[in-house]
């Protein structure tokens, strides 16, 4: 009896055996490519629609194509500008992780109390951590005509609330870097740390990347939402973070899902673009594709394609005069015709690029 139950019990294991060799897990899956004949032709017009200095896209984690036409290079850090806010967004998810912050409606007079000014208007109470983070407090900006004056202040922070509220808390996006140094001063003061040893212990340590200081203000608070300097190929591996749902380089989850997840989901509309805006990123549509991105001044992108495993990034001039909405709209266009589509190109059975990443450079 016990020699019948056991073969019976090897028969079965046998069995299971052959089935779960039969199954490939998801990460073992081929890397898929980009049809080679749209990589070569995005970077041979990107160079011709205006400042760019670089371009770097990848497929389920391969680098595809990177170039560099001017600017630092595809390896040394460029100033990316506002494409800082998306950067900090992921400190602020993992402050929630790690249990420095409790969340999203925490109220700003909780978050900073000492730094609240005396007579502040009442609505300054109603300011959440989710307003700033989706550039809905309602303070009038300090970005555009109102930036030199703000960074020429002796206490950016104080600046910016005493600023007049032009809207509702929660009500409608006021494009606002100054909000942005509040969420810096808030993660500065909760934490005990600065942005910059944040940004390396949280980010640079586990991708792996490069995170050199940037500008402070008057009292030392690592400027918030502008100024980080990344290159093009640690932004990508910041991008891929994003679409491998948080975790890095396969064996440490740095953000948690839900916070991407949460980030990705509109709050607000940008009144320039019309597009919508989460936390620190932007959501469109580009050919048909869910597509989210960052952006800085003067054309510096990070776009990630979830359903098309699909990572963008473009480094521009970062200098005055910037080139205008006109080109980031092209730098969209660029990305649509030649990344998505050339993808798309590929998964119908077009010639494609090696699938141990043969990259065009």
């Amino acid at each position: 009896m016990h020699a019948g139950f056991a073969t019976v019990w090897l028969t079965a294991l046998a069995v299971i055996a052959g089935v779960l060799g039969t199954l490939e897990p998801a990460h073992a899956s081929a890397p898929r490519g980009i049809d080679p004949a749209a990589l070569e032709q995005l970077l041979e017009r990107a160079p011709a629609l205006g400042p760019v200095h670089a371009i770097v896209v990848s497929r389920d984690g391969v680098e595809q194509a990177a170039r560099a036409f001017a600017g630092p290079g595809l390896d040394r850090p460029a100033n990316i500008k506002s494409l800082s806010k998306t950067v900090q967004s992921a400190l602020v998810g993992i402050a929630i992780d790690q249990g420095v912050l409790e969340g999203p409606d925490q109220p700003l007079v909780d978050l900073l109390p000492e730094r609240i000014p005396e007579g502040a208007d009442p609505r300054l109470r109603r300011v959440t951590l989710d307003h700033l983070l989706s550039m809905r407090a309602g303070l009038a900006p300090t970005s555009g005509a109102h930036y030199g004056r703000w960074v020429q202040s002796q206490d950016w922070v104080g600046h910016v609330l005493s600023r007049p509220f032009v809207a509702a808390p929660g009500e409608t996006m006021q494009y606002s870097t100054g909000v942005w140094h509040l969420v810096a001063a808030i993660l500065t003061e909760r934490s005990g740390e600065s942005l910059l040893g944040l940004s390396r212990r949280w980010l640079a340590e586990p991708l792996g990347i490069s995170i050199p200081a940037w500008p402070t203000d008057p009292q030392g608070i690592y400027f918030g939402g502008n100024d980080m300097m990344l290159s093009p190929r640690d932004l990508r591996r910041f991008g891929e973070l994003y679409l491998a749902g948080g975790n890095g380089n396969g064996n440490a989850q740095v953000v948690s899902a839900a916070w991407i997840e949460r980030s990705w989901q509109p709050r607000a509309r940008s009144p320039w673009s019309g597009d919508d805006y989460g936390y620190g990123w932007f959501v469109t549509e580009l050919a048909g594709a869910q597509v989210y991105y960052g952006r800085g001044y003067g054309g510096q992108l990070l776009h990630v394609v979830p359903e098309l495993g699909l990572v963008v990034v473009i480094t521009s001039r970062p200098t005055p005069p910037s080139a205008g909405g006109r080109f980031v709209r092209a730098l969209h266009e660029l990305v649509a015709t030649y990344v998505i589509a050339g993808a798309r190109t590929h998964d119908e059975g077009s010639a494609a690029l090696p699938a141990s990443g043969g990259s065009i450079d």
